[in-house]
């Protein structure tokens, strides 16, 4: 940057901190990138409860606790905080979804199942979304392949939770994976798979179908796939499945299931992991609405596997999920689930009670989903914004109130960037900067200069500190320093 340039810059970021007016004389300097938000929509609205969490159902007494009278406060707000002023939308399942049941009278437990629902676990489930007024997605077992075992947990769920508390019932978890892995072990050790080695995409549509017959009538989710094979045959499995209520797919980027397959931060930040993950479902989503159904993205992270330590848990999860909600939104994707497994890398976020009294520790990666949901509050519509693109993300939406937010997301790991936004109206701006010390920190992270800390008693992240922007010469300027993420309130 030429001298002239760094005073002009200096200038400007005086003006990003002021709290006061006074520097309407300052212009861009001559190596601002110019990032325009034009008044046309993208999508008319962004579904509410579009941010969601996934869980598996041993996850629930982690993160909820084991009293169904007093449920985890904290879990409860950190749910909240996604999606202010909608209902928030849980999907329980996961790995675990075929893994469990609900006993069937006079039938023996089948070999594959690890997990016996009770009426302990629905309740709760029960006070859980009650105190929450959530969406619950639950999954039921297609695994064991059985229609007793399906209608008979779907029912004591239905039952249990309460009709109105379920919005979907997710039949099976990635079927395309029964016949790979083990789903028990014979008293000899030996495992045994959850169906052949012939099992094929067609005898998979006709299980669902015959299975989905069994039960209660409630939206059935499916086909809960995320192999690129069987997502091929999306079309023919929304065609056939009259029972179908909501399309359901899982996607990850990138996968760290042995140790060949090291994943790094700019990978996870790359293109591939953001804009192309989203331009790869854009087929999917029109299949779906073609039919008059919305597509969910019910599991979704950066890492499959559990994650990758040194990446799923560090800041550039953050950056990476703020950056793919948004492309995700913009292929008109209708929400997503974001998997925690307690125990794993990739875990938002975990608890831990002394004294009768919870303790929470959020994961960088919690600091991104909240970005989001700050950025697009009940009914925003997504605008256009002409932009770069490359190393510098830029998105924005307009809310109800007529207020319109900008995201700009420099994920470039070494270079600071200075940005010159224009937007409708001359509001001053509020700025929020998504921060931490490095883009491997795991610690340290900041949103508008807070933090929940470590262990935080509430779940809720103090109001931001004042740093006011106001438009000088048609632009707002701002410098972006590297793995960082702005949002801009006008």
């Amino acid at each position: 940057m030429s001298r002239t340039a760094k005073a002009l810059a200096t200038a400007l970021l005086l003006c990003v901190v002021a709290v006061a007016s006074g520097c309407g004389s300052a212009r861009p300097a001559p190596d601002a990138t110019n990032v325009d938000v034009l008044a046309s929509a993208i999508r008319q609205r962004i579904p509410g409860g579009f941010v969601g969490l996934s869980m598996e159902y041993s996850g629930v007494s982690a993160y909820a606790g084991s009293d169904p009278t007093a449920p985890n406060p904290i879990f409860e707000q950190l749910v909240r905080n996604l999606a202010p002023g909608q209902r928030p939308v849980l999907r329980v399942g996961g790995d675990t979804t075929d893994w469990a049941w609900w006993p069937v009278p006079g039938m023996t437990r089948p070999g594959g199942m690890r997990i016996t629902l009770d009426p302990h676990w629905i309740a709760v489930g029960h006070a859980l979304a009650r105190d929450l007024n959530a969406r619950l997605i639950v999954g039921v077992n297609l695994e064991a392949d059985n229609a007793r075992i399906a209608g008979t947990m779907a029912q004591a769920l239905i039952s249990g939770i309460g009709r109105a508390a379920v919005s979907a019932l997710e039949l099976g978890n990635e079927p395309e994976l029964y016949a790979s892995f083990g789903w028990y072990r014979t008293p000899a050790g030996r495992a045994i798979p959850g169906r052949a080695h012939t099992w094929s995409f067609p005898a998979f549509a006709n299980d669902f179908a015959s299975i989905a017959r069994s039960l209660p009538r409630v939206p059935v989710a499916g086909p809960n796939i995320g192999s690129p094979r069987w997502l091929s045959l999306l079309g023919p499995f929304i065609a056939g499945q009259p029972r179908l209520g909501l399309v359901a797919i899982h996607r990850y980027p990138f996968k760290h299931c042995s140790a060949s397959s090291a994943i790094s931060p700019s990978q996870l930040l790359s293109d591939a992991a953001t804009k192309g993950l989203a331009d790869g479902v854009t087929g999917f989503v029109a299949l779906a609405h073609a039919r008059g159904e919305p597509l969910r993205i019910t599991e979704m992270n950066g890492i499959a596997c559990g994650g990758e330590r040194g990446v799923s848990d560090t800041f550039a999860s953050a950056l990476w999920a703020l950056d793919a909600l948004f492309q995700m939104a913009r292929v008109g994707v209708d929400g997503i689930n974001i998997h925690t497994a307690t125990g794993r890398i990739s875990e938002m976020f975990s608890f831990r009670r002394l004294n009768g009294s919870w303790r929470g520790y959020v994961r960088p990666i919690y600091y991104g989903l909240l970005t989001f949901a700050r950025a697009v509050p009940a009914g925003s519509t997504l605008l256009r914004v002409s932009g770069p693109g490359g190393s510098l993300s830029s998105y924005a939406t307009r809310a109800p109130d007529g207020r319109i937010r900008v995201v700009l997301i420099n994920k470039d790991l070494g270079r600071s960037r200075l940005i010159a936004v224009r937007a409708p109206g001359d509001a001053e701006g509020a700025l929020q900067l998504l921060r931490a010390p490095s883009i491997g920190a795991r610690t340290g992270v900041t949103l508008g200069g807070r933090s929940f800390g470590a262990p935080t008693r509430s779940g809720v992240l103090p109001a931001p500190a004042r740093t006011i922007v106001h438009k000088a010469h048609g632009r707002y300027v701002i410098e972006l320093p590297p793995a960082t993420a702005a949002l801009l309130t006008l």
